[in-house]
């Protein structure tokens, strides 16, 4: 898979910015060649993955930011949504991510994310709570 940088976005983890997250993407898809349908799906998930990294930073208690890479292959935009503290090099609190989530609000929100895009990972480190989610959406053809 040849792996091509778009973008790097880091923004607050708060929902006021995930427009500008949306725009990047969508702008980047445009420009790979996804029509106006798979853009608009793109943004759905990507607004839902967000949003559940956003969660999970509020129910961790602590100040985080939102990393958004973007990148492209051979077929596909690739969105990975990374939860990072605030601050350089500080981690996250030692709280178990388990305890702080419904799983089945949880569930549902994967679920939903996975009818927009056509590859999902969520990756959850339990012991920290750190929170990262990759999704795939292919070119037509």
């Amino acid at each position: 898979m040849a792996k091509r940088n778009l973008a790097e976005l880091k923004i607050p983890a708060t929902s006021a910015f995930i427009p500008v997250a949306k725009r990047v993407a969508t702008t980047l898809g445009g420009q790979l060649g996804l029509s106006l349908m798979d853009l608009d799906e793109l943004s759905i998930a990507l607004t839902q993955a967000c949003d559940s990294a956003i969660a999970a930073a509020d129910d961790l208690g602590t100040p985080a930011d939102l990393k958004l890479t973007y990148f492209a292959t051979t077929r596909a935009l690739v969105v990975d949504v990374d939860l990072m503290p605030t601050g350089a090099a500080l981690p996250l609190p030692a709280v178990p991510h388990a305890a702080a989530v419904d799983p089945e609000l949880q569930r549902l929100a994967y679920e939903m994310i996975r009818c927009f895009v056509d590859d999902f990972k969520p990756m959850i480190e339990p012991r920290t709570g750190h929170v990262s989610f990759r999704m795939v959406k292919h070119l037509a053809g």
